[in-house]
């Protein structure tokens, strides 16, 4: 199965350090790859893994086509297994062209892709920014479908070439038959499908809301999810798909039933995932760095916790800013760090020791909203902000803390 949708917003980290950071001293480190199994290269600048779930799909795969192969080809013995490996392998090669054809769109589109993973049932292109129009969204949607039906086109046209029931025929076969139904279902119109997304964008051209794009591609996957849930055992049990009467009560009976629940499982928690992220995104414009800044009172390095506190609190202030002697901000107090502290070691440890030191990144303008705050934070991940005006005035501090519960509270809002 195919989700290349977005991936969703990064969301910073919670608690006292951020993710990047290291807990000891809270400095930032360059952020880390993305990870995700197997690092298997880079095609177009995109790090592509496997994830370990991939090869347990591949030994199903490997055991159940070299079975096929034992009726169809019998004197290849227990060399069918490997052929059935070759198999598998081809196969999620072809997975992968379909999800290069996402990666490839959305780099022309100039929209990020973070990674490509192989993994349960297909795989997936982390894109992380939305299309800004609807005809974007379906082109973006239907280049993955298109290049599996061009597949499974040159794999027919490669069986014309060898002879009928010998091994390269077989292969070419079943990756012809494989590549059809992996765009016979993405083309299903319901998220986190491919046809979803395309769904998505008509419903977004006619209406002119994204937002309704998304609830209705959502609700029509969950009703595929239920489809899946009912229908594929029973296609099966009635040979639709090659199942018989006589599997009731066998091993390929709950076999039908466990790839069912699991398919309507990822189709169902697919469409939610959509709209969740989808609600969130109408929101961020109310992520503001000016509404999220705590107030920030300015003290010298060598100032006594306890004294920095006494004045914050006089201030009615939640931050500290460690200042040179003419004022030039030099680094924040981590609220981790000050909790860290017992009470009567305050007036004994000085604001310095427990700074984290300013760059450039971990000054955020007061007026940064959206997706440029979140990106912002991405870049330079910390546990908090200088929040500054243009003039270059200290407005406050931005702690990552404050910018996940605004994310809960987006999360939270009800469907528009």
């Amino acid at each position: 199965m195919d989700d290349s949708g977005d991936s969703g917003r990064p969301q910073p980290g919670a608690g006292g350090t951020a993710p990047g950071t290291d807990p000891d001293d809270g400095k930032p480190k360059r952020p880390a790859e993305p990870g995700g199994g197997l690092l298997m290269g880079r095609p177009f600048g995109v790090p592509v893994y496997v994830a370990p779930s991939w090869f347990v799909v591949a030994a199903l795969i490997t055991w159940v086509f070299g079975g096929q192969l034992d009726r169809v080809l019998p004197e290849l013995g227990g060399a069918r297994y490997l052929v059935a490996l070759f198999f598998a392998i081809a196969f999620y090669a072809s997975v992968l062209v379909h999800e290069l054809a996402h990666t490839v769109a959305a780099l022309r589109y100039k929209l990020p892709v973070r990674r490509i993973q192989l993994q349960f049932f297909g795989g997936v292109s982390e894109i992380e920014k939305e299309t800004e129009t609807p005809g974007r969204e379906f082109v973006l949607a239907f280049v993955g479908p298109l290049l599996s039906l061009v597949l499974g086109g040159v794999f027919y046209g490669a069986m014309q070439l060898v002879e009928p029931g010998t091994v390269p025929g077989v292969l070419l076969a079943g990756l012809m038959i494989s590549n059809l139904i992996v765009a016979a279902f993405n083309l299903l119109p319901g998220l986190p499908l491919d046809g979803g997304r395309m769904l998505r964008a008509v419903v977004w051209k006619i209406t002119g809301k994204p937002m309704s794009g998304t609830i209705a591609a959502a609700w029509v996957g969950r009703g595929l999810a239920v489809t899946v849930l009912v229908g594929l055992p029973l296609l099966t049990h009635t040979g639709a798909l090659g199942g018989t009467a006589q599997d009731i009560g066998g091993v390929e009976t709950v076999m039908d039933a466990l790839l069912a629940a699991i398919l309507a499982g990822i189709i169902w928690t697919g469409a939610g995932n959509s709209l969740r992220m989808a609600r969130l995104r109408e929101h961020l414009p109310d992520l503001r760095a000016r509404t999220l800044t705590r107030r920030a009172v300015p003290v010298e390095s060598a100032t006594p916790l306890s004294e920095a506190l006494r004045r914050a609190n006089e201030a009615g202030a939640r931050a500290l800013v460690v200042v040179d002697g003419q004022g030039n901000p030099k680094g924040v107090v981590r609220e981790a760090a000050i909790v860290g502290v017992p009470e009567h070691r305050r007036p004994w440890v000085a604001v310095s020791g427990l700074a984290q030191d300013l760059t450039d990144g971990m000054k955020v303008p007061a007026e940064l909203a959206g997706e440029a705050l979140l990106d912002r934070l991405k870049a330079t991940p910390a546990t908090e902000y200088l929040v500054v005006e243009e003039t270059g005035e200290i407005y406050g501090v931005l702690s990552t803390a404050d910018v996940e519960r605004a994310f809960v509270k987006a999360m939270a809002r009800p469907e528009a």
